[in-house]
């Protein structure tokens, strides 16, 4: 990993050889952002939904966009084509800068802008076949979900919750309402139909938000993003995750309590299997 090709402000060179100034703000002060976007058979994955919602991150917070489409798309692919993996994951990094130490935001910073592309680890056979188990907890987090900050301490807290109960993500609550996972978006199926949380500045605007609801049209599942209670998730058809890497991953286990109903309770169910397969199709057509 520390010969792997990295980029940073304006150099690719080795990882094991970048270096930052330890008073860039994204040290001192986690004021940065970050996207990670999955590339399958070294091909980007959705890449202007994840270059656009990049964008509006460094908006929220008055960081200027430091490269043009195509400078970011270059940078990816010089990566992704010097990684051996054929499906990767590219991490983007883009921070304020460097400033004397103070809260106050300085203007007219050059933003350090850091880049890498590792092997992707999607799940395993088994946990896709028998789903996954999670832990519920209060959403303890900073009020702004919406930005996709490298200020995730909260977000590390969380997953260790469910790392230490030997599960795979931790679904949080806010108020007594859904919110999201500590890296995931969360879904729940209720009488055939996929729900969501609505958008809001507690939850993060995944990439698979949008690209569930063309593949809910493109299925004939109906699909809704609403306030959802905690009550309504422990009692859900199935629960699902998505991510980057998970793509869509069926919740069977919650609190050490078997999800659904029925014949199907503790399995994978089907509105999850027709996603999967319509998210496989997806992936054929929306790489570039």
């Amino acid at each position: 990993m520390n010969d792997a090709l990295c980029f940073l402000n304006g150099e690719f060179l080795p990882l094991s050889e970048a270096r930052i100034p330890v008073l860039d703000r994204g040290f001192m002060f986690g004021d940065g952002i970050y996207d990670v976007a999955p590339v399958y058979g070294r091909r980007m994955f959705r890449f202007d939904e994840h270059l656009a919602r990049l964008e509006r991150s460094l908006g929220k917070l008055r960081i200027p966009n430091p490269a043009t489409r195509e400078q970011w798309l270059e940078r990816c692919r010089t990566l992704i084509h010097a990684n051996p993996a054929e499906d990767q994951v590219v991490y983007i990094q883009v921070t304020r800068g460097v400033a004397p130490r103070d809260h106050v935001m300085p203007p007219g910073l050059t933003p350090t802008v850091f880049m890498m592309s590792t092997p992707m680890k999607p799940p395993t056979a088994e946990q896709r076949h028998q789903g996954v188990a999670c832990v519920t907890a209060r959403d303890f987090r900073w009020e702004r979900g919406d930005i996709k900050s490298t200020s995730l301490l909260g977000n590390v807290l969380a997953r260790q919750i469910s790392a230490d109960h030997g599960c795979v993500e931790t679904i949080m609550f806010r108020d007594g309402f859904l919110t999201e996972a500590a890296s995931c978006n969360v879904w729940v199926v209720h009488e055939g139909a996929l729900l969501g949380p609505p958008r809001s500045e507690h939850v993060l605007e995944g990439i698979r938000v949008e690209l569930l609801r063309e593949l809910c049209e493109d299925c004939g599942i109906a699909y809704n993003l609403r306030p959802i209670a905690e009550a309504d998730v422990l009692a859900a058809d199935e629960v699902i995750l998505s991510s980057a890497t998970k793509e869509v991953l069926p919740v069977t286990k919650l609190d050490g309590e078997p999800v659904g109903h029925g014949a199907l309770r503790g399995k994978p169910g089907p509105v999850y299997a027709r996603l999967y397969e319509a998210y496989q199709r997806a992936k054929l057509t929306q790489c570039i």
